[in-house]
């Protein structure tokens, strides 16, 4: 089994569908996401703006993690994920969690 791959906002890329995809080299899968985004964010995602390594990983970044503010600021602070971050809870992160309130039951178990 791979790797669990947590972003530093407390997504899990290694259940993203995008990474997998992309992983797979599955030009059809990642069209079809596209569509799926396009749908569900209101918004016309292009293909090209799918493909994804994962938001830590070296490589392709999907268009989300290439203009993400919580990756760009724990970036920044050279941390690992947002849970260990001293300033856990800034603004960013929670109006992120918001939106995804998975992520952060997922940073709330890292932080114990």
């Amino acid at each position: 089994m791979a790797e669990r791959m947590i972003a530093y906002c407390g997504l899990v890329c290694s259940e993203c569908p995008a990474r997998e995809a992309t992983l797979a080299g599955d030009a059809v899968k990642i069209g079809e996401i596209a569509k799926m985004w396009s749908k569900e964010f209101g918004a016309n995602v292009k293909a090209e703006h799918v493909w994804c390594d994962g938001c830590t990983a070296e490589g392709r970044k999907c268009a989300h993690c290439g203009q993400c503010e919580v990756r760009a600021c724990a970036m920044g602070k050279g941390v690992e994920n947002c849970a260990v971050c001293g300033e856990y809870g800034c603004e960013i992160l929670t109006k992120f969690h918001a939106m995804a309130p998975q992520a952060k039951e997922v940073l709330e178990s890292l932080r114990g």
